[in-house]
């Protein structure tokens, strides 16, 4: 092996220690996890909320025994891919040892930390947006068509793993049409390359079509839920933190794209970078959406920082640019991550509040960072569930519904009794077995005004079982309440509702 891999293989290593080493014992799993790991019971080629990748990826972790690590293990793999594709990437454009080194350190110690630390679709996303960079550069660099070709796969995949890669291409289209390279447009390749992404994404398109498209509903609803929230200026903020310690790397690629004679070729990446940063800002974006954008530039900037530091007094720089990332990222280190416990978090309000992390999705500032909150308390409602599903059952059928997908994915992942939790939110809304009728019903809910009065008559029992009483989580006051020997058949009244959310659609 040469020497260079031998370096690649600790920044890998290192990748992974500090990945498992940065979460607190004291916090679960993330609300979103759990809803993609109960994706693996019900494979399909799409769901509301994402595409199907993640699904077949939880069906891994499944057949591996479902357990933390291994839930923890994917996402820190596509980090480690990430850094392995950056020295790639370096290594397309001639740089040096000491450029991919830098490029390493500058993706080990950014936000991708945080983002490889849950299982979630943006992971892969960030490594496949990398990959598709990767494969211009080396269709650029040698014309060969089999690039092409690996940027469809990549593309398609990309498409099957997060719709958000969509948004590299709307940039590189334009782009390539801005430059020398627009000539490929007429290259029939091209259409054969684009004919084969549509194969790869077919099957979802046509499960998107026989469901009625729902995401355009989820889009629709992110954004009156969410998007309205966000602010331009603070999108913008956010660019710099997630690459804080490289960011005079980036502003270097992309300048270089412009003046440095080496890259001049490579010009394509500068425009599709304006490009696609300005869709982000038209559409309102969430901040992270455009984290996929910056490794590629980093790749450049290290390459042309490792020409400029390569003669004389500017040498100093080679350790001093290597430092950076690491030394800025210490003070983030205490911060960024669940990695104190949320009583101190409470207590040291002010470093949260200064890097904007107190606030959440819903506009207002709260105690904790929402991403925080929302890995407490699940153990808690899954125990208080199945002790009143235990008793429940045994006066016959039962069936846990929840007001959100945490919530339901949480009961199923940590179910002793065997619970299959629904909901009418989110993908549990398509999982309803309404074939047999129910006896009991549990239900979870955020806000439980008025559910004994409207729900209780329908029951021969009707209580409040528990609630959620973990003060540092987002389901905080979640209450269980349990109905006991139907009057009726419940099933219509599940089924109306259900007609009338698609409805909606």
């Amino acid at each position: 092996m040469k020497k260079d891999y031998w370096i690649l293989f600790v920044f890998i290593i290192a990748k992974f220690i500090l990945q498992y080493a940065l979460i607190s014992p004291e916090y679960e799993l993330h609300r979103d996890e759990y809803l993609h790991l109960d994706q693996a019971n019900h494979l399909a080629w799409g769901y509301l909320s994402v595409p199907p990748v993640t699904s077949w990826l939880a069906w891994i972790i499944r057949t591996l025994g479902n357990d933390v690590f291994w839930v923890k293990f994917f996402p820190a793999l596509f980090g480690a891919l990430t850094i392995a594709l950056i020295w790639k990437t370096v290594e397309a454009l001639n740089g040096n040892l000491f450029a991919k080194v830098l490029a390493s350190t500058g993706i080990l110690f950014s936000a991708l930390l945080r983002l490889n630390m849950l299982f979630q679709p943006t992971s892969l996303e960030v490594f496949l947006w990398l990959f598709l960079y990767y494969a211009v550069i080396k269709y650029i660099n040698s014309e060969k068509i089999q690039w092409l070709y690996v940027a469809a796969v990549v593309f398609g995949i990309g498409i099957l793993n997060k719709y958000n890669i969509a948004f590299s291409v709307l940039g590189l289209i334009p782009a390539f049409l801005l430059t020398e390279h627009r000539k490929i447009f007429r290259k029939r390749h091209l259409y054969w390359a684009a004919l084969l992404v549509f194969i790869i994404v077919f099957p979802n398109l046509f499960w998107q079509y026989r469901n009625n498209f729902p995401v355009v509903h989820h889009m629709k609803e992110l954004s009156e839920s969410q998007l309205v929230h966000v602010s331009r200026m603070n999108f913008l903020k956010a660019q710099v933190l997630f690459f804080i310690g490289s960011i005079f790397v980036i502003i270097a690629g992309l300048g270089a794209l412009l003046w440095y004679r080496p890259f001049k070729r490579f010009r394509v990446f500068f425009w599709s970078y304006i490009i696609t940063m300005l869709i982000f800002l038209f559409l309102k974006a969430k901040d992270y959406y455009a984290i996929g954008l910056y490794p590629v530039y980093i790749a450049f900037g290290a390459v042309f920082l490792s020409h400029l530091f390569d003669k004389g007094k500017a040498r100093f720089f080679k350790p001093v640019s290597i430092m950076i990332p690491l030394v800025l990222f210490i003070p983030l280190y205490s911060i960024a991550f669940p990695n104190k416990s949320p009583g101190y978090i409470v207590s040291h309000q002010d470093p949260y509040r200064k890097f904007g992390l107190l606030r959440w999705e819903d506009g207002n500032e709260h105690s904790l960072p929402q991403d925080f909150a929302d890995m407490q308390g699940w153990k808690e409602l899954a125990r208080k569930v199945d002790q009143e599903y235990a008793g429940l059952s045994k006066t016959g059928r039962t069936i846990v519904i929840c007001d959100n997908y945490g919530e339901a994915g949480a009961i199923n992942y940590y179910t002793t009794e065997g619970i299959k939790a629904v909901s009418f939110n989110a993908d549990y809304i398509n999982w309803f077995d309404l074939s047999k009728r129910f006896k009991n019903v549990i239900r979870v809910k955020e806000k439980p005004e008025h559910e004994l009065e409207e729900t209780g008559p329908y029951f021969e029992h009707s209580r409040i079982a528990g609630t959620v009483d973990n003060p540092f989580a987002r389901e905080k006051g979640t209450v269980i309440f349990s109905f006991e020997n139907s009057k009726i058949d419940i099933r219509k009244r599940i089924q109306d509702e259900i007609n009338e959310i698609k409805g909606d659609w």
